[in-house]
């Protein structure tokens, strides 16, 4: 759906980490059976980021984003409002969001966790939207930010040359509707296929005298590939047209498109359906590997830094993953 723009909302600032760690293909090709040629061919990836160290976490990195973001712009911590953390890999169940609130000194702030996997930030940009549009809140703080290293099978060799970890941010304000840069957007969920890319919690039972207690624990990510492949080049091209549509925006139109990095051939095909020009695809895939949430915050700031995206700009954001849920926001630069 479009959203009626009563309230302007705009972007006032970027910001990113990732662990220092880098583990390349030929050292991935010491963990599985694969090599460089193998993983590059297939992924596009040439090596990715780690989070290591005792007690080291998702709000860490989150942290270090957060405050980079909040320097760029000179804002004050106790300025924010809200803080939404599109995560899927909190050091906590009951939520993360409320240490990254702390850890940065945002004490007046609202903060809660969003759970969408690879679309999480999108769809955190579209709440944070809808909190500034509907008066609720000035400023918001929303950062996508996942440590996926920890859920996945380094055995695998189908998942665990993909995935990555890192984080990125950026600060949305209210602002006059001439000055507003969230022109639209358009999300989508399949659960009938939340099978083909999954985390998934597996039980047992531990029985006593009296009751059986139903217990267990999470496993590690599994996905069909061949699925999420077809999944990704179907559905997200349909879904960011029906946006531009919505929008009266052509494909020829957008300056950028800045999908979700999680396979270069997924990104490369994309692009050709909607015959958008290979030079007008941001990625940074192949530093950085699938970071889930942070990759478009993450390639949306390094964009930003390399003064790639000018003024008035119009880029075309569009996550997609586990669920299965993909959605895709449009964005004029007012910065």
């Amino acid at each position: 759906m479009k959203s009626l723009i009563t309230q302007g909302v705009r972007i006032l600032g970027t910001g990113s980490a990732v662990p220092d760690l880098v583990i390349n293909n030929h050292q991935m090709s010491e963990i599985v059976e694969t090599s460089d040629k193998w993983i590059i061919n297939r992924t596009g990836i040439k090596e990715r980021r780690v989070l290591t160290g005792v007690n080291k976490s998702v709000v860490d990195i989150a942290y270090f984003a957060a405050i980079r973001a909040l320097q760029q712009v000179g804002m004050n911590p106790l300025e924010i409002d809200l803080i939404i953390l599109a995560t899927s890999s909190p050091n906590d169940l009951f939520g993360s969001a409320s240490q990254l609130q702390a850890k940065i000194g945002a004490y007046k702030a609202v903060a809660f966790d969003l759970t969408a996997a690879c679309s999480g930030f999108v769809i955190g940009l579209v709440t944070a939207t809808q909190f500034i549009q509907n008066g609720s809140y000035q400023n918001i703080l929303v950062v996508g930010a996942d440590v996926l290293s920890k859920w996945t099978d380094w055995s695998d060799r189908n998942t665990c040359i993909l995935f990555g970890d890192g984080a990125g941010a950026v600060i949305m304000q209210a602002c006059s509707v001439e000055k507003n840069s969230i022109l639209g957007f358009q999300l989508n969920t399949d659960g009938q296929k939340y099978d083909q890319l999954s985390l998934r919690y597996r039980e047992h039972i531990n029985s006593s005298q009296n009751f059986q207690f139903f217990q267990g624990a999470f496993q590690y990510i599994t996905m069909n590939g061949k699925e999420v492949y077809k999944f990704a080049v179907s559905k997200v091209p349909a879904n960011i047209l029906q946006c531009l549509d919505s929008l009266n925006i052509s494909s020829g139109d957008v300056d950028w498109l800045l999908l979700h990095q999680a396979n270069e051939r997924i990104l490369n095909a994309v692009a050709d359906r909607l015959s958008i020009e290979s030079n007008k695809l941001l990625s940074n895939l192949s530093k950085y590997g699938n970071t889930s949430a942070a990759s478009i915050p993450l390639a949306l700031d390094e964009a930003i830094q390399e003064k790639k995206i000018l003024k008035d700009d119009i880029i075309v954001i569009s996550g997609f993953g586990a669920g299965l849920t993909w959605g895709t926001i449009v964005i004029q630069w007012k910065c």
